[in-house]
């Protein structure tokens, strides 16, 4: 096995099971069985947990970008509707099998007081998001003060969907944004 396919299977099998079980909950042996890596491979490409918790987090950003930009472009060129396909993307993510919620607000809460570095990166795509959702309002002409709403609203749905285990939370939480992004435009 090369060092890429290691890699990549451990980060697979620890994305796997920090996002199930807990990044706390999960042990080295466990990781390294999932992943079937040796022990030595495993410390030679990550050498300490919080290595593994971080390429874990970047992974998931990017993944989170991907999606969630080609969500908003293929709901065409509408400001509008480009802001509100964001809620669409989350309903269509909170449908999925085992969403447990959002992996950085987990990650955070798990280790963000203890370990500062895993709370540098939570701060860091939460603020990607914020920026993101700026752009999108920016299209619209609506107050910046928009972006900051929409982005609480979409963080907010992400946590209680992880709670209620209810996906409706996403609609909910897209009526709310009707609101508030046709009151902002017509503001404008």
């Amino acid at each position: 096995m090369t060092e890429d396919e290691a890699r990549e299977r451990i980060l697979s099998a620890a994305e796997e099971l920090y996002y199930r079980k807990g990044f706390a909950a999960v042990g080295i042996d466990e990781l390294r069985q999932a992943a079937g890596v040796s022990l030595r491979r495993l410390y030679g490409l990550f050498p300490a947990k919080n290595d593994i918790v971080a390429a874990v987090l970047a992974r998931r950003h990017a993944e989170w970008e991907n999606a969630l930009t080609g969500a908003v472009s293929d709901a065409g060129a509408d400001p509008r509707t480009r802001l509100l396909a964001v809620y669409s993307y989350l309903e269509d993510w909170f449908c999925t099998e085992g969403f447990r919620g959002c992996a950085f607000i987990n990650a955070f809460g798990e280790l963000g007081g203890t370990h500062p570095e895993v709370a540098e990166i939570v701060r860091s795509h939460k603020a990607s998001f914020q920026e993101y959702m700026a752009d999108l309002v920016a299209r619209t002409g609506a107050s910046p003060l928009l972006a900051a709403q929409l982005s609480i609203l979409a963080e907010g749905a992400q946590s209680t969907a992880a709670i209620s285990g209810d996906p409706q939370v996403a609609v909910q939480a897209r009526s709310a944004a009707e609101v508030l992004i046709d009151a902002a435009v017509a503001g404008v």
